[in-house]
């Protein structure tokens, strides 16, 4: 996984946890690259490396992942 320091600035503790809370209350299947910050949908929770449909860069993780990353 790309060092934090080097994720986009919007991808924030905050946002993770919402998207989270989003996939464990409606049918939503969020994910985030972390190289653009761009959202995708129909991302697996524990996904990891999906291609970007925004920017095409291999940096997409499920909510549920980076969720795991932040609380360690």
């Amino acid at each position: 996984m790309l060092e934090r320091s080097k994720w986009h600035p919007s991808v924030t503790d905050e946002r993770i946890l919402a998207l989270t809370e989003a996939y464990r209350t409606s049918l939503d299947n969020p994910g985030i690259c972390l190289t653009c910050g761009a959202e995708a949908e129909g991302v697996e929770p524990d996904a990891e490396r999906y291609d970007c449909e925004g920017c095409g860069a291999p940096m997409v993780y499920g909510a549920e992942q980076l969720l795991l990353y932040i609380a360690a």
